[in-house]
């Protein structure tokens, strides 16, 4: 289980008996990343079984209170945990002013560094096994959708490796890496000992938006997690709050030739999600409606 993405939070402004404030966790080898923190994340990852102490990185789409309020509490139980690791904080511009506030909200010493840092389009956070990027949606405020990547590289081909004389060590690694080598005076070059490249699975994220071209653009074979706040009778409505529908949602998807779309930031009406369902899979049959707690695997 290298890689899941776990639905904390899926109402939209107001929470419910069932759906939580907004907040997405993915879960990458020894990483969990947090898309968003709406107030009582941090009891949904207790309920969840995802230590709060694994985050090192919390990415905030916007600054309406339904997708961050769940900092303070968070960065207390924290503290409350003696955690020392510093933990960084992406956000809108901005974030310096609003991580001082949060502080000052906590009123109580907070036991490791916080550093802020400024989401802008583009690549956000990148490591060798993934990347986070960000793309600005259309919602009321300044807001990013955040595009989760793998980062692979090509197959290596050990056994063409040998034959050509190379021994495994550093040298495999430079090849890897898209390197040429010199052994023995001959050129090695990395087509002679790479093979395909390899699948690098994509989760993107939209935050609160009205349907997006730039949305579309970065969620190709991507599993999409889209606003879904309205049915389609509600379509006035949507564009007014400048939300999406699921039927506006399901149309971003198959526009995108997305994988499968989980559809999320539903408004508390709906107790029962089926009508959202039957609106959306006409126009995109690999829909799903996310509730808390909802896991896939890429």
């Amino acid at each position: 289980m290298n890689f899941e993405v776990i639905f904390l939070g899926t109402s939209a402004a107001v929470p419910s008996s069932s759906r939580g404030h907004a907040s997405v966790a993915i879960r990458y080898f020894d990483e969990t990343l947090l898309f968003d923190c709406g107030e009582g994340t941090q009891r949904q990852l207790i309920r969840s079984k995802n230590s709060y102490m694994r985050i090192k990185r919390i990415f905030i789409t916007h600054y309406h209170g339904d997708h961050f309020l769940g900092l303070p509490g968070l960065f207390q139980t924290m503290s409350l945990g003696e955690r020392t690791e510093a933990l960084e904080l992406y956000g809108p511009r901005g974030i310096e002013d609003v991580l001082d506030t949060l502080i000052r909200i906590c009123r109580s010493d907070i036991t490791f560094d916080i550093i802020p840092r400024e989401i802008r389009p583009g690549t956000v956070y990148e490591c060798n096994i993934f990347r986070v990027s960000a793309v600005k949606v259309d919602h009321s405020a300044l807001t990013y959708g955040l595009v989760f990547e793998e980062v692979k590289g090509r197959t290596f081909l050990r056994e063409k490796a040998i034959a050509l004389g190379l021994q495994p060590g550093p040298i495999y690694g430079r090849l890897k890496a898209g390197e040429t080598v010199e052994v023995d005076g001959r050129v090695i070059t990395p087509d002679m000992v790479l093979g395909e490249q390899k699948e690098c699975k994509k989760v993107v994220y939209t935050s609160d938006t009205r349907p997006c071209q730039r949305i579309a653009e970065v969620s190709k074979d991507a599993y999409l997690i889209h606003d879904s706040t309205y049915d389609h009778t509600l379509q006035d409505q949507a564009v007014e709050a400048t939300h999406s529908t699921c039927v506006e949602a399901a149309e971003i998807a198959r526009k995108a030739g997305a994988r499968q779309l989980y559809l999320t930031h539903i408004s508390p009406r709906y107790m029962d999600t089926s009508l959202l369902l039957d609106q959306a899979r006409p126009v995109f049959r690999d829909t799903v409606v996310a509730k808390d707690f909802l896991r896939f695997r890429p």
